[in-house]
């Protein structure tokens, strides 16, 4: 999509605000004992009260509010009663339609906080998604985002998730640019341009390349178990740095 009214640009906006309240007050939940279903709860009474919707269960019905991934559930995780343990990996996806626009964010934690391994893998995840923003400009290369993910990726030991992209939002959750890869993909085409809102988000692991779904048609893991952190945000691309909407 391409924003190029102030009255898109400030729905945009306003979708991105409740998104980012959402996610920001269920991260600030998280807490062992827990359990998933109970964070999902807090995400469904804020949207209500800002009249926003569920993306995900609006477009796919899908059986909940948020994506809640646990351990080595890496992506559209089913909120549920497990409670949570300290030394979890969690990952929260929010995304929400308000009047027409769409937005959508993430964060990873590990409960309890112990900088152990995992949070250092969440750490290098966040990073990589700042640097991914830092050089969306317009008129650069789409193919620029995956390059920067996958170096800072590998600077750090770890690989990237490759079926599972980034991706342009706006009046639906998927538009145009659907695919951004966030690993440096020489046949990706295309180009930023001012107007456009688009989603990041890198998937980083401990050692696995591939989103395996799952049985019940919904979550995915890896085929060797490995651990994947995941942060995004939704950014409109300007004349210069890019204005992040998925923040308060």
């Amino acid at each position: 999509m391409s924003a190029y009214t102030e009255e898109e640009i400030e729905g945009l906006r306003k979708a991105g605000k409740v998104v980012a309240l959402t996610l920001t007050e269920m991260v600030s939940r998280i807490e062992p004992g827990i359990s998933t279903l109970q964070l999902d709860e807090i995400a469904g009474k804020i949207l209500a009260q800002h009249k926003a919707r569920s993306a995900p269960a609006l477009l796919h019905n899908f059986p909940g509010t948020t994506c809640i991934s646990v351990n080595h559930i890496i992506a559209h995780g089913k909120p549920n009663r497990r409670k949570l343990q300290h030394g979890d990996l969690i990952n929260i996806d929010v995304s929400a339609e308000l009047n027409g626009f769409y937005s959508d964010a993430a964060y990873s934690t590990v409960v309890g906080n112990d900088q152990d391994e995992l949070q250092n893998l969440c750490d290098c995840t966040y990073a990589a998604l700042l640097k991914a923003i830092s050089i969306c400009e317009a008129g650069r290369p789409l193919q620029l985002i995956g390059q920067t993910i996958e170096e800072e990726a590998r600077q750090h030991g770890y690989t990237v998730i490759r079926n599972l992209c980034s991706h342009g939002v706006g009046k639906s959750l998927h538009v145009t640019p659907v695919n951004i890869y966030n690993y440096n993909e020489p046949n990706q085409e295309g180009f930023l341009e001012e107007g456009m809102v688009i989603a990041l988000e890198p998937y980083l692991s401990t050692g696995a390349c591939r989103a395996v779904e799952m049985e019940d048609g919904w979550t995915m893991t890896t085929h060797n178990q490995s651990f994947v952190a995941q942060f995004e945000h939704t950014i409109l691309i300007t004349g210069g740095q890019p204005e992040i909407l998925t923040v308060l």
